[in-house]
């Protein structure tokens, strides 16, 4: 088994630490504040040769619509040329643009181009859900790849096919604003939790002395706007954004055996269970050798070189396994004991998803 090095992250070093106090602004946002996905089709071009091909019907098609609006009439069986592509563009509105804003624009080939290097999108609208255009996207692209091919032989890095035009769409329509006066807000917390929720509450009806918040469910607090802030909803939202609140989550133990780390809480406890890991090893051996009949006088009719392979299988166990003892103990210190033992990753997992089964282990198990 390969080796490979464990990296234990103990978040807090004793059971009693509590969570640090977290701003609300960072727990959770007013369920308004949100993005909105655009996406839109446009043309690619001034590429190297790397375009869509000549097979590519809806490539020809969108450059012969294009050049009609330009007062030249070109049918698109007459175009074959490889110095454009049709593709998709993204981008993400964010609840407060405003026209004239400037956002970042995501382009990618639907063709069979083979790469978008050193190519500009031209004018593409960007339309929301509702079919509204909100972005007009344009501008030289940056891809952060290549491929060059030469005689058979082809080179390429990342994905040349996709790239990205910073500042490239132009915002020409923002969302609808509210009405300016508001009597309630919804605050959406980022992971849901009632023990969270529920200090949050406490929290706002504490600083304002006023019953105004209320869990709806552990995802969301409804918070009523009082009289003095109706037409100053975002001076009331700021002052709820800055209290600090201590989060209730749930314990987790995450294990990634590719990259050998575990993160666990160290307040995370275990229950009194034994762990016996046994260190069972098969070895398979095999060697290959040549039977050449030219070295007998007289080979019988038939008789030919062969080739055959020697297998051996050997078993070794150990003369005791080992006998973990935990609990009441923590995560940390169980794995510290491991790696004492020089217990490897994949086995650390192993004895991880035992103890969680027999039900010792108080958190959820993330096993990447």
């Amino acid at each position: 088994m390969r080796a490979h090095l464990f990296v234990l992250l103990s978040l807090g070093l004793t059971a009693q630490t509590s969570a640090q106090p977290v701003r609300l602004k960072d727990l959770a946002r007013v369920s308004s504040q949100r993005e909105n996905a655009l996406v839109g089709y446009g043309v690619v071009t001034g590429l190297s040769g790397t375009g869509d091909s000549a097979r590519s019907k809806a490539t020809r098609q969108t450059l012969a619509n294009l050049l009609s609006r330009f007062d030249l009439v070109v049918s698109s069986d007459d175009i074959s040329s490889r110095n454009l592509a049709v593709v998709t563009v993204t981008a993400s509105l964010p609840a407060y643009a405003r026209p004239g804003d400037h956002l970042d624009v995501a382009v990618a080939s639907i063709g069979d181009a083979r790469s978008l290097e050193g190519g500009t999108l031209l004018m593409a609208p960007l339309k929301g859900a509702d079919g509204r255009v909100y972005v007009l996207a344009q501008g030289a692209m940056t891809v952060g790849g290549f491929r060059h091919d030469a005689q058979g032989n082809q080179v390429q890095k990342n994905h040349p096919t996709a790239g990205l035009i910073s500042g490239g769409g132009t915002v020409e329509a923002g969302l609808e604003e509210e009405p300016e006066a508001q009597h309630a807000i919804a605050l959406v917390l980022n992971q849901a939790d009632f023990g969270t929720a529920g200090r949050m509450a406490d929290r706002i009806n504490e600083n304002f002395g006023a019953p105004l918040a209320e869990i709806r469910d552990a995802g969301s607090v409804e918070v009523q706007v009082p009289q003095a802030f109706f037409r100053k909803v975002p001076a009331f939202v700021r002052q709820i954004e800055a209290l600090s609140v201590e989060p209730d989550n749930r314990a987790r133990v995450v294990i990634n055996e590719r990259t050998g780390t575990l993160v666990a809480g160290g307040g995370v406890q275990i229950s009194p269970v034994s762990v016996v890991v046994g260190e069972t090893r098969v070895t398979v051996s095999s060697e290959t050798a040549v039977s050449q009949p030219q070295l007998l006088r007289s080979p019988a009719p038939g008789v030919r070189t062969e080739v055959f392979t020697n297998s051996q299988l050997r078993v070794q166990e150990p003369a005791a396994p080992k006998f973990v003892p935990a609990g009441p103990t923590r995560v940390a210190d169980l794995v510290q004991l491991l790696a004492r033992g020089k217990t490897s990753p994949r086995d650390m997992i192993s004895i991880f998803q035992a103890i969680k089964a027999a039900g010792a282990l108080h958190a959820e198990l993330v096993v990447q």
